[in-house]
């Protein structure tokens, strides 16, 4: 029984060792590139969760130039699990419409970060006879962009 006893601790410990692992943590700022091409870049976290940005969308239902335009949202700060949830909002520079964001940054097996995202886009209607049509649903996958230098 002696013998046993040293052979059950490493066995024991080779089984649990890998949820001790250290998992790098996700992190929202940086540049990012969704699944239509659309690109985003999120400045730093603030102390509070907030943050800001601009949004480049490869997409769009309008004839309207596309141009860059601004984001601001929230990340959960209370989250110490290294994945973070959070919600942001774009305010279109170049259509009467606003999205909003929510989703959660994961870092995958091998180590990747990747952004899972649900939206909501509301378009401006002329009259409430047309709200039926005004809002759209969907979702997107952000990976991070590898950094300029």
């Amino acid at each position: 029984m002696m013998q046993a006893t040293p052979f059950l601790m490493v066995l024991s410990l080779a089984l649990v060792a890998p949820g001790f692992s250290a998992r790098k943590p996700c992190t929202l700022s940086g540049r990012w590139v969704n699944d239509l091409g659309s690109n985003m870049t999120i400045g730093a976290v603030n102390g509070k969760g907030e943050f800001a940005g601009s949004y480049h969308t490869a997409v769009t239902a309008t004839r309207n130039e596309i141009q860059l335009s601004p984001l601001q949202g929230s990340q959960h700060r209370t989250n110490n699990k290294g994945q973070p949830t959070f919600g942001f909002t774009v305010n279109w520079s170049f259509s009467d419409s606003i999205t909003v964001f929510t989703g959660q940054c994961f870092v995958d097996e091998d180590g990747k970060e990747i952004l899972k995202t649900m939206w909501l886009l509301r378009s401006r209607v002329d009259n409430i006879n047309d709200d039926w049509k005004s809002t759209r649903v969907g979702i997107n996958v952000f990976t991070r962009l590898p950094s300029q230098k």
